[in-house]
């Protein structure tokens, strides 16, 4: 071994070690999504999988975007556009960027035996992060960052919707968590870049 070599036992330990946290993670992951899975919820199962169908292509941040430019003022007009600018950008950091790298396949609906009235089309993308989740929780950051009396109300949508892609089976709840913070985190950026404009 020569004098800097990266292959010491110690390094060869910390790898093995994040290996074994990582496996662990997706372990509880796949047991979380399980457990959803296996709960009878009927009366539910109808609610989210209209909530995860409106929510395709934004559209409940396009519809929320429209009703606060038209009854909001200068305020929800401004609301507003910083919202669709946070959507914008998560959408293109999730899907242009993130999802390519991290290449994760979609859950196996059938082996988890996901009823099938809750279920939805099964995306054709990559499944992390959730893109709707990313979406939905930086069109409630933005818009809130200008008006905050709409974070309780925008932000407990968001988080219907994120919950929808994991009942309706097309993500695993680490995907759901990471678009959420993803979502968050672009839209903050973004709404700063706006503010200094």
């Amino acid at each position: 071994m020569t004098i800097g070599s990266l292959d010491t036992p110690e390094n060869t330990a910390a790898v093995g070690g994040r290996r074994g946290w990582l496996r662990e993670v997706k372990r509880l992951d796949a047991a979380v999504y399980g457990a959803i899975a296996a709960t009878p919820t009927p009366r539910l199962d109808r609610a989210m999988r209209a909530l995860s169908h409106a929510a395709d292509y934004s559209r409940l941040s396009i519809a929320s975007a429209a009703i606060l430019g038209a009854a909001g003022g200068t305020g929800g007009r401004r609301a507003a556009a910083a919202g669709l600018a946070s959507v914008a950008a998560t959408s293109a950091t999730v899907n242009i960027l993130v999802k390519p790298l991290a290449r994760r396949r979609r859950p196996d609906r059938t082996a988890a035996t996901v009823p099938l009235q809750r279920q939805v089309p099964m995306p054709s993308s990559r499944s992390f992060p959730s893109g709707h989740a990313a979406a939905a929780v930086a069109f409630a950051s933005g818009a809130s960052s200008v008006v905050p009396g709409l974070g309780l109300p925008l932000h407990a949508l968001a988080a219907l919707v994120s919950y929808s892609r994991i009942h309706t089976g097309v993500h695993f709840p680490g995907d759901v968590v990471a678009g959420t913070l993803i979502g968050s985190a672009v839209a903050d950026l973004t709404t700063s870049a706006i503010a200094r404009h």
